[in-house]
């Protein structure tokens, strides 16, 4: 497996003027997203800077084998099927300090 780091953005369909957790189907992009991080496929994700307040960005580390598969799975957020999020980036990272920490946890 390989570590992707990915940024997403409020997309076009982001309500001006509500925080994340006042944004239409929250609970099922949360449960989507749980079910991620369970899979083991999504490490870790979070807004970046308080931006859960306004139009936000967030900051996720995922594992998959390819760079498709992360995309293909974020395809299936409901955030992502109604463009209240867009993903703007998708970066291979490689993870020095710290991995074997990582490689640990995620094998546990």
């Amino acid at each position: 497996m390989s570590y992707f780091v990915v940024i997403r953005d409020a997309g076009p369909a982001w309500t001006h003027g509500k925080g994340a957790f006042e944004q239409p189907g929250v609970d099922e992009h949360a449960a989507f997203m749980n079910t991620l991080a369970d899979d083991g496929i999504l490490l870790f994700a979070g807004p970046l800077a308080g931006t859960e307040q306004d139009r936000i960005r967030a900051l996720l580390v995922m594992n998959a084998k390819i760079e498709s598969d992360i995309h293909d799975h974020l395809a299936a957020d409901p955030w992502a099927q109604t463009q209240r999020l867009v993903t703007t980036s998708v970066e291979p990272w490689n993870l020095f300090v710290g991995a074997d920490r990582l490689a640990a946890a995620h094998a546990a």
